[in-house]
């Protein structure tokens, strides 16, 4: 039976091309993403592999929704084998200036978002007594440079919960890892940090691997880590 592999962020950047990973293993994907019109070019992509596909609408910071999501893949599905935290936010600003609204934009994306879809496809993994959570964290969680103090203060969360469900997830089966990339080649890089030099970010996919080899059984014994992954 094919693996099903729900994504956020999925539209682009290290989500769509984890998704088109996935895809090409024949896994079913759920592609989740705010924006219906990318996530239909999304699917355009995943139309050339062979995997079934579930595009869903949503914005994964506000419980409601991010359970609405796992509930539709496992109603389509059967359920949720590989769970990818990729969605994610970050502004740069000084921490005198940063925007209040901004702030719980960025808590609500990288943190709310990650727990509340843990919390959701836990049972589920738990039943089954398999299951991957991965989580995109950042070398910012523990080298934030200036005006990243709130992007990089929620990966460093990210990090430990990471660690921490992990510990919980062992004795039933669930493995949790954080993925800790530096610059990617990705529009939330070219959105604070416009002339970052192209020839020191990693391509999307770099990072898409790493992501799909820590899925694999033979990493069983890593569960809890956060792997870096940097030029």
């Amino acid at each position: 039976m094919a693996r099903t592999c729900l994504i956020t962020g999925a539209s682009r950047g290290i989500g769509l091309a984890t998704a088109l990973r996935f895809a090409r293993q024949g896994c079913n994907v759920v592609l989740v993403a705010r924006s219906q019109p990318d996530l239909d070019r999304a699917v355009e992509r995943i139309a050339e592999t062979d995997a079934s596909c579930l595009p869903l609408a949503a914005d994964v910071s506000r419980r409601d929704d991010a359970q609405r999501v796992v509930a539709a893949a496992a109603e389509r599905f059967g359920g949720v084998d590989v769970l990818v935290n990729n969605a994610g936010t970050g502004v740069l600003a000084p921490i005198e200036r940063f925007a209040l609204t901004d702030f719980d934009r960025t808590i609500g994306v990288n943190i709310a978002a990650v727990f509340h879809l843990t919390q959701a496809v836990w049972p589920l993994m738990r039943e089954r007594g398999a299951g991957v959570i991965v989580n995109i964290s950042s070398v910012a969680s523990v080298d934030p440079f200036v005006g990243f103090a709130v992007y990089g203060a929620t990966k460093a969360w990210v990090n430990a919960f990471s660690q921490a469900t992990a510990a919980e997830g062992k004795p039933v089966g669930i493995r949790v890892y954080a993925v800790a990339p530096g610059a990617v080649e990705t529009p939330l890089l070219r959105s604070v940090a416009p002339q970052f030099p192209r020839e020191q970010a990693l391509d999307p996919d770099a990072v898409a691997q790493v992501i799909e080899t820590v899925c694999d059984e033979r990493m069983l014994y890593v569960t809890g880590q956060t792997i870096f992954v940097r030029k």
